[in-house]
């Protein structure tokens, strides 16, 4: 039976596609790298948050403004 509260779980899509992962996790890596070296301050962990959307391929701000580079 239909509610009418059905809707589409848009944060479980894949909505990051090939090239956008690979910057995003070269990115992440790179940030990582650089603080781990001291050559940045702490607030190159952040590259994490890259780092794990490219691995997932999924990004919540994508899916919050509807957006995608994926073809899936």
């Amino acid at each position: 039976m239909a509610t009418g509260f059905e809707r589409q779980d848009t944060m479980s899509e894949l909505n990051v596609g090939n090239l956008d992962r690979l910057l995003r996790i070269a990115l992440g890596i790179t940030l990582i790298a650089l603080t781990l070296a001291g050559l940045i301050g702490p607030w190159g962990w952040i590259g994490a948050i890259p780092l794990v959307t490219g691995i997932v391929a999924r990004c919540p701000v994508y899916a919050l403004f509807g957006w995608r580079t994926s073809h899936r």
